[in-house]
């Protein structure tokens, strides 16, 4: 089936509480429908230097980011390899389509070669840029999506139950994982390529909802792993 492998879209977060959460469903239902795959689980496996250098340039909020990962949904067999950019609140997404074990042979092992092209060439500069790469964190969540039913290019996300781990760091182990975000959060995320439709600005606005600056993962290493790091240096 074909995907979409090239994004250019606004993306914005709003951390909200599952009453809220609630409140909005109800909003939407007249002009929102749950997409195909609406309730899924996603995983990821995000890459950084040895000195977690992407996630602390992102945390830094420049006019200019990026982030490698290979992420796993629930429905299909594949995993995506995604290298996602960020510039002036722009988000570009290019993605490949692989074998979980192609994917990790590449990216890790170094010992499979994707069929050549734009997007392979622009991961491979990544990867060779920056040369100490490698698989970080594990990060998972429940996600419900929703398009609108007369702005397609507009979309609308809920996540919940927000995990990650910082060992065996691939899509079929079971070990512990720890939360990232309290049981009561939701990350509900708006996705569009232009303005936001009128029924969803007023939803926000009745329900006193306000953007935020929200990364999973830079959650995760502000409250995970940075705090493990600096215990070391205590050492």
């Amino acid at each position: 089936m074909p995907f979409q492998n090239v994004f250019k879209r606004y993306e914005f977060k709003y951390l909200i509480t599952k009453s809220q959460k609630e409140r909005i469903l109800k909003e939407i239902s007249p002009f929102m429908t749950l997409d195909k795959y609406g309730h899924s689980k996603i995983s990821n496996v995000y890459f950084d230097t040895d000195t977690y250098l992407l996630i602390r340039r992102s945390i830094e909020k420049p006019v200019y980011k990026e982030k490698l990962r290979i992420r796993k949904y629930s429905s299909s067999d594949k995993v995506f390899v995604e290298l996602k950019k960020k510039y002036k609140h722009v988000v570009y997404k290019r993605r490949l389509s692989l074998n979980e074990d192609d994917a990790f042979a590449w990216l890790v092992d170094k010992s499979f070669t994707p069929p050549q092209s734009q997007i392979t060439n622009e991961i491979d500069h990544f990867c060779n840029y920056y040369i100490t790469l490698h698989p970080t964190l594990f990060l998972s969540y429940e996600r419900e999506a929703f398009y609108s039913d007369n702005h397609p290019a507009f979309r609308l996300t809920f996540d919940e139950n927000v995990l990650c781990r910082e060992n065996e760091l691939n899509f079929t182990s079971n070990a512990p994982q720890t939360h990232v975000l309290s049981d009561d959060n939701v990350l509900m995320e708006i996705k569009c390529t232009g303005g936001i439709p009128l029924f969803m600005t007023n939803i926000l606005s009745r329900n006193k909802i306000y953007k935020t600056s929200f990364s999973k993962y830079g959650t995760a290493y502000k409250n995970i792993i940075l705090p493990k790091l600096l215990s070391k240096e205590k050492l």
